[in-house]
């Protein structure tokens, strides 16, 4: 068995698959695995394979949802401008994009802002005010940001600026929301919008909808890129936005989506929630990392093919030299561990080091907490206020530990696995000590190994050209919708495997009586222990394979347990 990996397959339900099975006409795999992501009944399990825009609720569930398109709908009509106000991330930039675009065909006047990361940081700017009314803003709207900036709504508002807040965030403990005109975010106490777990440009296209009066079919290949690239849940209406948006974004008319697609190398090709989150999202993110997210927003609001393609080159740029940034920070970052952090004392990893580019520090920490399967802090050392960013495990809500540390932070924001934070570069040692005293408390040995969740124990002969093609419905897969997955024991080798090129290994596999072709991207190491051993276990999921004109079942492999 693979000894640095929990393995938890889940309980089977044989009676409530039977039931979804003559319901709906599937197999009773298909439908334990529909089972294993809460869908207990047909009418709910037709709903998620549907998933088409008719099931996309009412705009108007949203109960100031009627005020914000009075405000803005006057605020046309008497030719007064609309500041939108965003996010530098890609769920922030889309968000403001889809606004921009609708708002222009009703004839808005339309400016937008977006913070820069390292010079602003975050949320609404303290200076908001000041550059609402230079730039003669009468509305300003926020996107994925507002809910927890009350102070600065309250001045626009004293100053007659009406503010609209679209945001998805939790509001903060404290209950208290700002004075805004209008607050379009489904997590308030007292929602009754039926779904919650919208990315904030989710939120935006809601408002687009009831504004246009229309489902703005053309818009959603913008706000399947957002919701992917945010990875909230793709469940309810995220699954039906992201499903229809990347029908569309293979052949959208978006020309600056057209030319980073180009020169990404994906162009034509069927886009996959795995290309939006490896290869569209980090280009558009770059932008906002190293320098300023207006250039990504400016590809997507471009009418112009040439400015487009020109854009679309400098979020290339931007984005070969994050990869080379986080690289190298990567590196450092691998030398402190190895140097200054003691596992049996650190259950939580915070390292500094002199001016690491926070632009970077989030993904950083991310590939870190992976690699050590232990939450990890980095944070960027200057002369004043030092900026960290932080990554959690499963066991663990980062955000209620800085809370629990607070003390020795000047401020900090963010969510049970991902947050950020402000400290002085004496409050370091004693932040490190204290975190680390409460990890001790609350995570226990078994929280440190990473685990693998499994959809369903099966063997060979239960593996079929019709699960194959049943598991295809569950696409788009995400978060909250994982690829499915099927453990089979006791399995042998049939014959020599074989290293293919970007480190993938093929090979066959039997039970004895039954073989299938394996194959393992980023497995190519494993090529000598699988000749070696006497028998193994795998985790796979079973899918359909036509190259070269076949059609036949094959095993992509997730991991293996050698014996």
């Amino acid at each position: 068995m693979n000894a640095h990996k929990i393995l938890k397959i889940a309980s089977p339900e044989p009676s409530l698959q039977d039931t979804l099975s003559s319901s709906l006409g599937i197999s009773k795999t298909f439908s334990q695995v529909l089972i294993n992501r809460g869908i207990r009944g047909a009418g709910e399990a037709r709903r998620f394979l549907d998933a088409d825009v008719g099931g996309l609720s009412d705009p108007y569930s949203f109960r100031d949802m009627p005020k914000a398109v009075d405000i803005i709908s006057k605020a046309i009509a008497d030719k007064k401008k609309v500041m939108v106000f965003g996010d530098y991330d890609v769920d922030g930039i889309t968000a403001i994009a889809i606004l921009d675009i609708v708002l222009r065909r009703l004839g808005a006047d339309v400016l937008h802002y977006i913070p820069h990361r390292i010079k602003e940081g975050y949320g609404l700017t303290k200076n908001i005010l000041r550059l609402a009314e230079d730039r003669g803003a009468g509305v300003l709207i926020t996107v994925d940001c507002g809910i927890n900036s009350p102070r600065e709504v309250e001045a626009l508002e004293r100053r007659n600026i009406r503010v609209i807040l679209t945001d998805h965030h939790e509001p903060a403990s404290s209950g208290e929301l700002p004075a805004a005109s209008a607050i379009i975010n489904p997590k308030v106490k007292g929602s009754v919008y039926p779904y919650r777990d919208l990315a904030g440009v989710g939120v935006a296209y809601k408002l687009c909808q009831a504004l246009s009066g229309g489902d703005l079919n053309d818009c959603l290949d913008i706000v399947a890129l957002g919701t992917v690239a945010d990875v909230v849940p793709l469940t309810g209406e995220n699954r039906i936005l992201v499903k229809e948006g990347l029908k569309r974004l293979k052949d959208t008319a978006n020309l600056g989506l057209q030319a980073l697609m180009e020169s990404s190398g994906i162009k034509g090709k069927n886009i996959s929630p795995t290309f939006v989150s490896y290869i569209l999202g980090p280009r558009i993110n770059a932008s906002g990392r190293m320098d300023s997210a207006e250039v990504a927003l400016e590809l997507l609001l471009s009418s112009d093919r040439a400015r487009a393609t020109e854009l679309a080159s400098l979020l290339e740029g931007y984005n070969r030299q994050r990869q080379k940034v986080e690289s190298s920070i990567l590196e450092e970052a691998q030398a402190i561990i190895d140097k200054e952090v003691n596992f049996k004392e650190h259950k939580i990893i915070v390292i500094a080091k002199e001016d690491w580019h926070q632009g970077v520090l989030g993904i950083v920490a991310s590939k870190l907490a992976d690699r050590f399967y232990r939450p990890t802090i980095l944070i960027s050392l200057n002369e004043e206020l030092c900026k960290g960013s932080g990554r959690s495990i499963k066991n663990f809500h980062l955000f209620d530990a800085l809370a629990d540390c607070s003390k020795y932070l000047d401020s900090f924001g963010g969510h049970s696995h991902a947050v950020g934070l402000l400290i002085s570069r004496d409050n370091i040692a004693d932040f490190r000590h204290s975190i680390n005293r409460l990890a001790r408390e609350k995570l226990l040995l078994q929280d440190l190994l990473p685990s693998i969740e499994v959809d369903m124990e099966l063997g060979f002969c239960d593996l079929n050209e019709r699960l194959a093609d049943e598991l295809k419905l569950l696409e788009p897969l995400g978060a909250a919708n994982p690829k499915p997955l099927f453990y089979s024991r006791n399995l042998n080798l049939k014959n020599a495997p074989q290293a293919l090129g970007r480190d993938t290994l093929k090979f066959w596999v039997t039970d004895g009586n039954i073989t299938y072709q394996a194959i393992g991207f980023g497995m190519a190491s494993l090529s000598g222990e699988l000749v070696r051993t006497s028998a193994f276990d795998l985790i796979y999921t079973p899918r359909m394979d036509s190259w070269r004109g076949g059609n036949s079942l094959i095993l992509e492999v997730e991991d293996i347990f050698f014996k």
